[in-house]
């Protein structure tokens, strides 16, 4: 017999907090060889600031000192599917002529997000686009854009913590869980 999930429940734990401060950290070395102190790291708000935060301080610590922007997109609003469209609710604040972004988010799923915040950001001038996701997951057909780095390969699962969300819940928590 199954039961529902209830309010109190907590998410099933698919991946510890020590488990993503490392995965953090071995990504970060493999960023590092593509950036420079140049570079902005452009935040896809709000799920990815978890992630972006963590990557950027590991980045330092290599001594890669990179900048940081943000932008806000939607395409999930409150609902467990994407909407099948993205709206810039926020755009970039600094200047990427001729410099590399690093593109940052949290959950890579039907990737609509993500290539629309590379597409914004390669419109704004970046010299070099660079993504990175912390959990791809699989999807079922071809994705306009593959991120160029991944922390995790994620199940087919409704994540949440470490920046994702049900509703705005849960994001805060340090780990990865599921709600199915």
């Amino acid at each position: 017999m199954t039961t529902a999930r209830t309010a109190n429940t907590p998410p099933a734990i698919l991946l510890s907090e020590t488990e993503v401060i490392s995965r953090v950290d071995a990504l970060a070395l493999a960023i590092a060889p593509h950036v420079d102190d140049q570079t902005v790291a452009v935040c896809l708000l709000t799920g990815g600031l978890w992630f972006a935060a963590d990557l950027t301080r590991a980045l330092s610590r290599l001594g890669k000192h990179v900048g940081f922007d943000a932008l806000w997109l939607a395409s999930y609003g409150d609902a467990r599917a994407s909407l099948g469209r993205c709206e810039v609710r926020a755009d970039l604040q600094r200047p990427l002529a001729g410099r590399t972004a690093l593109v940052v988010d949290d959950v890579f799923d039907t990737g609509l997000s993500l290539s629309e915040a590379a597409r914004l950001v390669r419109d704004a001038g970046a010299g070099k686009v660079l993504t990175s996701v912390f959990a791809r997951k699989p999807w079922p057909t071809p994705r306009a854009i593959e991120p160029d780095f991944v922390a995790w390969e994620a199940p087919a699962r409704f994540l949440v913590g470490y920046g994702m969300d049900a509703a705005g819940a849960y994001r805060g928590l340090p780990y990865i869980g599921a709600l199915d």
